[in-house]
């Protein structure tokens, strides 16, 4: 583990204990596409984030924290633990860590692999992750042996759409092209049943719609569960 400081008051430290292919052309893109398109997509996820990321602690975890589209939700001064395994990611996530004034303790590792310590986490965040994790099941029960008992895993995702429907159809019509552009971004995942599966001890879930251009995207689900 090495110190990186970013400024005085925002430090920021990076844990690279696991190597990860990086592909050469996706990685900078999806860092590039989501610095671009942050602002966008957060003015139509912010009533959403805004309800389940809301009074959050001074220590949090992410799993897949990209470029920090979840950092102005944290609270100045908070630590985040960012678990980003895309190193394309990594130059604007520090600087806007820096920029919004939180404690940075990025680390190269995988949702279903956090190397966190049992019941460690108060909070847990993700939003749009668990779509292109490589087993959500796998991510979902590491979720839950880092909670403390009683802790929140906070979330916002994108969902599979209602058969029959428009969404279900560009879905499965885009699945392909979608998820080698996003890094294994799945337009079709149940992600309310697999969060409901876990084992949580309570689960609420809110359903809605957002209407941007990108179709299969916009069904989505935000909610608070607790260990």
């Amino acid at each position: 583990m090495t110190e990186t400081p970013t400024r005085p008051e925002t430090p920021t430290r990076t844990e690279a204990t696991q190597e990860f292919p990086q592909h050469r052309l996706r990685g900078p893109f999806n860092s590039a596409f989501f610095h671009a398109m942050g602002p966008y997509l957060d003015s139509a996820l912010h009533p959403h984030k805004e309800r389940v990321f809301a009074d959050l602690p001074g220590d949090v975890v992410e799993i897949g924290s990209g470029v920090g589209a979840n950092l102005p939700y944290l609270p100045a001064g908070a630590t985040l633990i960012a678990l980003e395994p895309n190193r394309a990611m990594h130059d604007r996530l520090r600087a806007a860590a820096a920029g919004h004034g939180i404690r940075l303790d990025l680390r190269e590792r995988m949702a279903e692999r956090t190397g966190l310590p049992d019941g460690g986490a108060d909070t847990v965040i993700s939003s749009l992750v668990l779509c292109s994790v490589a087993d959500p099941d796998a991510a979902l029960a590491e979720v839950r042996r880092i909670l403390r008992p009683g802790g929140t895993f906070r979330f916002v995702e994108h969902v599979v759409a209602p058969q029959g429907t428009p969404t279900r159809a560009a879905q499965r019509a885009f699945r392909r092209p979608w998820g080698w552009t996003f890094e294994g971004c799945s337009c079709e995942r149940d992600l309310e049943g697999a969060v409901r599966r876990a084992g949580f001890a309570d689960v609420q879930v809110e359903h809605y719609r957002l209407h941007t251009p990108f179709l299969p995207f916009n069904t989505q689900i935000a909610g608070i569960a607790r260990a």
